[in-house]
């Protein structure tokens, strides 16, 4: 078989989601496709982060890709519930997507100790409620409190949070989250926030656990993968990665280089 394994992000910060899978998965053939064009989706409404998930979870079937990942925090909170639940099961065919919210929460819920959890997210996924949803769905027992870091993705992708500003940032929106309760465990609930990981650890207590979610996520896909053998069996296993970008490739090529640690060339897609 020649099947892929389609991982999609708003932009580039599933690159290190998929990182964390290849270290982790490295024969199994996959297709990045980062919505760099319409990026961020963070502010962006319900209806109209459906519609852009949607579009792209469509064309990676297109491509052969049976099994997607949606590696955004922001369209796993707005459109991956919608997605399979709809279009999934309207299509009846052996296609399958997950997200990267629910492993996160799963194991979250299992490592507190005081029972109370925070969550380090863009507007759009604290909005959304989500991951609050979820952990409460397996962990009824544990209190989630949200905190909205508006200014971190463009200090990631101008590269400006090792600054004065991009670190007083830092601190102001991890101090604004430790003031709303006893949180001995925090999510990164956006895939780029893994790059700041060192500069955010500098203002946690060192009690405090700090889950970023690709190796998680990574975790979870092989366990997928060795439940499901009947997906597993046609997904093509050669190595390989392609990736695609709705915008300027030579732009995307740039900064991917910040979050994969090595050069990559991608390609341009039209919707």
């Amino acid at each position: 078989m020649t099947k892929k394994i389609g991982i999609f992000d708003s932009g580039i910060g599933g690159l290190t989601v998929l990182k964390e899978i290849r270290n982790l998965l490295p024969e199994y053939d996959y297709l990045y496709l980062g919505d760099n064009a319409r990026a961020p989706y963070g502010t962006r409404s319900f209806e109209v982060v459906h519609e852009y998930t949607l579009q792209a979870v469509k064309r990676l079937f297109e491509l052969d890709c049976d099994l997607v990942i949606i590696a955004c925090n922001t369209a796993s909170a707005k459109a991956l519930r919608q997605i399979q639940q709809t279009f999934l099961v309207d299509l009846q065919d052996e296609k399958r997507v997950l997200g990267v919210i629910r492993p996160t929460t799963e194991l979250a819920g299992e490592l507190t100790k005081t029972k109370h959890v925070g969550i380090l997210g863009t507007n759009g996924t604290i909005a959304s409620n989500s991951y609050q949803i979820e952990i409460n769905k397996f962990h009824p027992e544990v209190q989630v409190h949200q905190q909205a870091c508006p200014m971190w993705v463009p200090l990631i992708e101008n590269q400006e949070y090792d600054s004065e500003g991009g670190k007083f940032f830092i601190k102001k929106y991890i101090n604004e989250l430790l003031e709303k309760g006893a949180i001995d465990t925090i999510i990164l609930a956006c895939t780029h926030y893994p790059i700041i990981a060192e500069e955010i650890q500098k203002y946690v207590p060192k009690t405090v656990n700090l889950i970023s979610q690709g190796e998680i996520v990574a975790e979870r896909l092989r366990n997928y993968l060795e439940r499901h053998e009947w997906m597993d069996s046609k997904l093509s296993k050669k190595g390989t990665i392609h990736y695609l970008t709705t915008e300027n490739p030579a732009l995307f090529d740039e900064k991917s280089s910040l979050f994969l640690g090595e050069k990559v060339q991608s390609e341009l897609m039209h919707w």
